[in-house]
């Protein structure tokens, strides 16, 4: 008798994931290269979802040549956090995972608690990357988080690269791989059941003063009532299908990018006018970041201000962007600084 279906489920998308991290290991012929199997690690908090993520990594990375590990991150944000951080560790350590480690960080302000805990717990896992030499860090990000996630970009008005959601890879040299973005979490929670894995559930996220706790206890259940099952499978395609028209559009941006700058490297306000807006807005999104304005800081209504420029010329002055950027019109040309 084989294993209940929602854990055959979970480990099948990890033994996938592996398989590919395999082949990219192999393929790498750089002299540098480490001679031992790649090491993965799973980023585990100890809820459902990245328990799941760790049992199915111990037991596929058992029959592959693949060094497997887990993190955990303590964020200090409630009291006991890092006698749960050593919990999930020694969780981990039983499911046969080496090395095993438990990070404190330090939680700041900027962007709001959610983004100042996301940036320290990333900034962390690849801290520990580099530290223990690993290849691959799993999430376990859920369809259901990607449906979250696009409604959140809805709401921003940020653009299609917003609603595209989550990258199934991720991150420097595509460290950060999503196995669970195509499984539920209905799916998760039963794989965990299945095995008797003892998972935690975080109050905050069930806490109303989040975002996106209310949005998953108060949004989502009213669209599903108001629009009938199926809600967050169309969002995930939504991501998908905004995925792949933001990327056409980069590279068309990218292409395009020279033909718009004379000799000299100056972005030309003419030619610029004659780029459809969702390229031209990408390419002085790439003109901007390149002068030192920090891509996470940079929003639409900054971009939308630098368009203006191109497109609404009344011998406005300087616009003032984030990292200190300043761009203005001069001579018919776009000049970018950092001020």
């Amino acid at each position: 008798m084989g294993p209940h279906p929602a854990v055959a489920a979970i480990r099948l998308a990890v033994r996938r994931v592996l398989h590919d991290v395999l082949t990219e290991h192999q393929t790498d012929t750089a002299p540098t290269r480490d001679a031992r199997p790649p090491l993965v690690l799973v980023a585990c908090s100890g809820g459902a979802d990245s328990m799941a993520l760790a049992s199915a990594l111990a037991f596929e990375a058992r029959k592959l040549p693949v060094r497997a590990g887990g993190i955990t991150v303590d964020h200090g944000l409630q009291d006991g956090s890092d006698t749960r951080a050593d919990e999930v560790a020694g969780r981990m350590t039983a499911l046969g995972l080496t090395p095993v480690e438990a990070v404190a960080v330090t939680v700041g302000r900027e962007g709001g608690p959610e983004a100042a805990a996301r940036d320290a717990r990333y900034a962390a896992l690849d801290a520990a990357a580099e530290r223990h030499g690993a290849t691959t860090i799993l999430l376990g990000h859920t369809r259901d988080d990607q449906a979250e996630t696009v409604l959140l970009g809805l709401a921003r008005g940020s653009g299609i690269r917003s609603l595209s959601g989550m990258a199934a890879i991720s991150g420097a040299a595509g460290r950060y791989r999503r196995p669970f973005l195509t499984l539920d979490r209905q799916t998760i929670r039963k794989a965990c059941i299945a095995q008797e894995l003892a998972v935690w559930d975080d109050p905050h996220n069930s806490d109303p003063a989040y975002t996106r706790s209310r949005l998953r206890h108060e949004g989502l259940p009213a669209l599903e009532k108001a629009l009938g099952k199926g809600v967050v499978e169309a969002l995930a395609r939504t991501a998908q299908l905004s995925r792949d028209d933001a990327d056409a559009l980069d590279t068309w941006a990218a292409d395009a990018e020279t033909s718009v700058r004379d000799e000299a490297g100056a972005l030309e306000c003419a030619k610029l006018h004659g780029l459809p807006p969702a390229v031209r807005r990408r390419v002085l999104r790439r003109a901007v970041i390149a002068e030192g304005a920090p891509a996470g800081s940079l929003f639409a209504r900054h971009i939308e201000e630098v368009d203006r420029l191109i497109t609404g010329w009344r011998g406005q002055g300087a616009i003032n962007l984030p990292g200190r950027v300043e761009a203005r019109r001069q001579g018919g040309r776009l000049v970018i600084r950092q001020g």
